[in-house]
């Protein structure tokens, strides 16, 4: 895109198009117009990524004790059988992938099993 001889960076100049991603050094080619130019189209550019994860603090991390024999993470949901109100679950994938997964609750206290379709 040009304005006044000005070459907006990351831009093609000839059709205004964005420009794929530089992943090498060399010349990179427009989609819509197939100019190629070299990498000072790109001007002086640059990238940076950040990624951040989630962290436990240690306080809260003594307070969570994992239960014995729960098949994942825990969740208040009443077991039919039993009454209990705590039971884990566990996630896959079943059907197709344009529809929900199968969540399957395990009960803490009888080991009651269920599967809701989500």
């Amino acid at each position: 895109m040009e304005n006044s001889n000005h070459t907006i960076p990351g831009f093609c100049p000839n059709c205004g198009s964005i420009l794929p991603m530089l992943t090498q050094v060399g010349n990179v080619r427009c989609f819509a117009c197939l100019s190629t130019y070299n990498a000072s189209v790109f001007g002086n550019m640059k990238a940076e990524y950040t990624i951040e994860f989630n962290t436990i603090s240690n306080k809260i991390q003594n307070q969570i004790k994992p239960e014995k024999g729960t098949d994942g993470p825990i969740v208040e949901r009443k077991c039919p059988k039993c009454g209990n109100n705590r039971m884990s679950y566990a996630t896959l994938q079943l059907r197709s992938a344009d529809e929900g997964q199968t969540v399957f609750f395990t009960c803490t206290k009888c080991k009651f099993k269920e599967s809701e379709n989500s």
